[in-house]
């Protein structure tokens, strides 16, 4: 990655302030959302947060100036100061340069332990060697500390939040549907079936690159209103229009499903209102696939009719009714 003042347009001696403002306005300028058609444009978003989470952090940044870390966070390792023993030019790591007798360890009880030839003995264990190297686990850096980093600092990246709308078809068989992220990344999300509005569905490690590795992509799934159907929890309701004369006389009719249209009987002296249950052809739920409740809504023809409405006069004259009688 480049210098992190570089990517932020800062000074090396700016403060925090400076900082905090230089990335506000950069972030807005260079968000995917608002570069679509850039394809480079998640990857110098991405390079932004990097800086900003380097320098942004007082002591990651005075580590980064002190030349222990790079631009990516990561140490630069400069060898184990503890092991040094004094030794003068030409002396290589723990003091063993080329001129210098080779000191070997042995393994035992004690773990690892140094021969007695410099008059004192003891256990050196190999834990010690990764303590002396690491500094004690969960310790943050402190000032002037070399190769002393605690968990914080390979924290894994960031979670990436993204929506899907998908049709209601689409949500009780399954789909799957390509979705770009808005890190500008393309991914193919497998909607399973029988899947809620809501609901999210996580893409493991395909968030935001960290130092620990990259977070998750969070998607959260809605279902698109229905021209027909109306869910209901497992249930799928729709109106069923059916004629004037197959209320009064009966009929059989087709019935549109999820799947495929169904046929259905119209008892004689149908009311409109009336719901019929279909076993079976709602949605998919955990406990078993829904119901179809179709409701009869009786429809009259488009335009006026002269002989219908001479019936209705004639049969309201002689056959009149009141269905409000019991409101």
């Amino acid at each position: 990655m480049r210098d992190p003042y570089e990517v932020l347009g800062v000074d090396r001696k700016a403060n925090a302030g400076d900082i905090k403002s230089a990335y506000r306005r950069l972030a807005k300028k260079l968000h995917p959302d608002a570069n679509k058609n850039d394809p480079k444009a998640a990857t110098r978003f991405a390079e932004l947060n990097a800086a900003h989470e380097l320098l942004g952090d007082d002591d990651k940044r005075k580590a980064f100036d002190r030349g222990e870390i790079d631009a990516e966070g990561k140490p630069r390792f400069r060898g184990f100061e503890g092991f040094s023993g004094g030794a003068g030019p030409g002396a290589g790591y723990g003091g063993y340069g080329p001129d210098a007798n080779f000191e070997s360890f042995n393994f035992g009880p004690e773990g690892f332990t140094r021969p007695t030839r410099r008059g004192r003995g003891g256990g050196f264990g190999f834990e010690d060697i990764l303590k002396e190297a690491f500094g004690q686990a969960g310790r943050r850096p402190q000032t002037g500390a070399r190769g002393n980093f605690g968990p914080e600092d390979f924290a894994v990246g960031a979670d990436v939040h993204a929506s899907l709308t998908v049709t209601l078809p689409e949500a009780a068989r399954g789909v799957t549907q390509r979705l770009r992220l808005p890190t500008g990344k393309d991914v193919d999300v497998k909607i399973p079936a029988g899947i809620g509005s809501g609901q999210q569905i996580r893409l493991k490690g395909q968030g935001m690159a960290g130092q620990g590795g990259a977070g998750d992509v969070l998607i959260t799934v809605s279902i698109a209103p229905h021209p027909v159907f109306a869910l209901e929890g497992a249930d799928i309701r729709l109106d069923l229009p059916i004629t004037l004369y197959e209320a009064v006389l009966g009929a059989k009719v087709r019935v549109p499903t999820l799947d495929r249209p169904v046929e259905i009987t119209i008892p004689p002296w149908t009311s409109s209102g009336r719901t019929f249950r279909l076993k079976g052809k709602g949605f998919p739920a955990k406990t078993g696939r829904g119901d179809l409740l179709a409701t009869v809504r009786i429809a009259l023809p488009e335009g006026s009719d002269s002989e219908l409405e001479a019936l209705m006069k004639s049969w309201k004259s002689e056959k009149g009714y009141d269905p409000r009688k019991d409101l």
